[in-house]
């Protein structure tokens, strides 16, 4: 198999990937890109992807994470046709289910018969032993065959007859080479000396995970193996465990790991964290996927904005980097605002709603660490205001559309809107309310708003309502007037014109368009904030 190519087929079949998490935490960012690129690459050739759930180890087994992993997948666009809840030709599909039917006895019994695995009875104690004495001596650590590895076959039986417990390990041959051909880096060389035996079968019957995955992966015809690239240190446990059974090789990917853009291991600090947060932190689903695939994979070209259909097209294992991926949450953010910005006004308005009014939504925002911001609130009054007037709610969500990062963005940026009495900025009140022309300017709106002149006969906007608290003029009329009485004042610019009745309305002395958040916000609203700022004038 040539190194750094898609394989379209491996021997007769054709492509099967897997991605097989453990119910063991919720899954991050790392956990999601591998579940990605197995979807990207099954889609790319038409193949199938699998969910596997690897939970043999029941003491670790968090309630609820499956199901967490599953709308986690679901939720970022990932899609399997075979697993636990859609059933297949290979199921069950929970590793528990699957040794409770011996499926992996069987496996590493059919070793034992090869001579490539043994029992062994060492005991806790004995380990540990082993391991000081290891350490010591700055010998390697590790199980390399203490009592058992190569006890005669009489020894072991009585060992089992007395009842003791045992562990099956995989007898690693001595003297060699193990080489793994890593679809990214090119054949990786193991000194077989240096590889411990690791235990197949635990002494309580349940597989590890060098049995488990390894059989599952043969059985249900895996053709490409992506996984961490942290798990080429076990790769040729694996790459042995194939050829001691005669099986065919997969081909190995291990995908390059994720650091911190300073270079270091992924942390929270980083924005590592649990996927779903993303969810109720306001981003979308598309630009999450659209990020985490380009950690590591470069598709060609200049491409960075690509929806999942257009990755789904273009991924290629040789586009995979062996150098560690860097997660530069400033990049995300960018790519959210752009997807975001791609919306259409109804798309925009229904994201927004099913964002604000989910459960965790509220959750995530009255956690400790968003402790004093008003961001829950601001969402609250806009999930409010789109149950209560939804088309003043949307014209609000228009207007801020090209200047939000996050769904959760257009709670703050949008409260001016829906606030009775928005908060005045001191500072820009004390900067423009203090202009002599301000008095005037504010009488003479007021006067306009409340006594407009009729509509323009070409207007097919004027007397809409757009602001839902009776109709006013539009962007284009309220412009024309702020102009005309500019000139009338002597105001070459319009800059002091603009910016006194913005802080008036808004409290802020910045936001969209003025001449478009004015139509939005009808006269009704304009003329009570105006003369509520008329009383703040000196």
């Amino acid at each position: 198999m040539a190194h750094g190519r898609d394989q379209v087929t491996f021997g007769s079949m054709s492509v099967r990937v897997r991605y097989a998490p453990s119910p063991t935490g919720s899954p991050h960012v790392g956990n999601i890109r591998t579940a990605l690129f197995c979807h990207l690459f099954a889609k790319r050739h038409g193949g199938v992807n699998i969910l596997r759930l690897e939970d043999t180890d029941r003491s670790r087994t968090v309630p609820g994470c499956e199901e967490e992993i599953l709308e986690s997948l679901r939720w970022i666009g990932v899609e399997w046709q075979e697993g636990p809840d859609a059933g297949g030709p290979h199921a069950p599909y929970r590793q528990s289910e699957r040794a409770e039917a011996g499926v992996y006895t069987r496996i590493a019994n059919e070793l034992i018969e090869k001579g490539h695995a043994y029992k062994a009875f060492d005991t806790p104690e004995e380990l540990e032993e082993m391991r000081r004495i290891q350490e010591a001596g700055k010998l390697s650590i590790g199980y390399f065959g203490g009592d058992w590895r190569d006890a005669p076959a009489s020894k072991a039986e009585d060992a089992e007859r007395a009842g003791k417990p045992f562990v099956i390990r995989l007898k690693i041959p001595r003297g060699r080479k193990i080489v793994c051909e890593d679809a990214i880096r090119g054949p990786i060389e193991f000194d077989s000396d240096t590889v411990d035996d690791p235990v197949l079968i635990k002494a309580d019957g349940m597989p590890t995970y060098h049995c488990a995955a390894m059989a599952d992966d043969r059985l249900m015809g895996i053709t490409h193996v992506f996984r961490g690239e942290e798990w080429i240190g076990s790769a040729a446990k694996h790459v042995w465990l194939y050829a001691a059974m005669g099986w065919e090789q997969p081909v190995w990917v291990h995908v390059p790991v994720i650091l911190g853009n300073d270079g270091k291991k992924l942390s929270k600090r980083h924005g590592d964290t649990r996927c779903l947060d993303y969810r109720a932190a306001g981003y979308l689903p598309e630009a999450l996927a659209n990020f985490i695939a380009l950690i590591g994979w470069a598709p060609g070209g200049d491409r960075e904005l690509m929806s999942l259909r257009e990755m789904e097209e273009a991924f290629d294992i040789s586009g995979l980097q062996p150098s560690a991926g860097v997660f530069d949450l400033e990049k995300l953010d960018w790519m959210n605002g752009n997807a975001i910005r791609q919306l259409s006004l109804g798309e925009l308005a229904a994201r927004v709603r099913e964002y604000v009014s989910h459960p965790e939504t509220a959750e995530h925002w009255l956690k400790p660490e968003h402790a004093g911001s008003a961001t829950g609130e601001a969402l609250l009054l806009l999930e409010n205001t789109l149950r209560s007037d939804e088309p003043f709610a949307t014209r609000a969500l228009a207007l801020e559309q090209e200047r939000v990062t996050t769904l959760a963005d257009f709670g703050a940026a949008c409260a001016f809107f829906f606030q009775d009495e928005p908060p005045m900025d001191e500072s820009a009140v004390a900067k423009w309310f203090g202009e002599a022309h301000v008095r005037a300017l504010f009488d003479n709106l007021i006067a306009w708003l409340e006594d407009p002149p009729p509509p323009v006969a070409d207007s097919s906007r004027q007397g809409e309502g757009v602001g839902g608290e009776g109709s006013g003029p539009d962007a284009d009329a309220i412009e024309r007037f702020l102009r005309a009485w500019a000139e009338s004042h002597g105001f070459e610019k319009l800059g002091p014109i603009v910016h006194p009745v913005r802080v008036a309305l808004t409290g802020k002395t910045a936001g969209p368009g003025l001449f478009e958040l004015m139509e939005a916000l009808g006269t009704d609203r304009m003329v009570r904030r105006l003369k509520r700022a008329m009383e703040l004038l000196r």
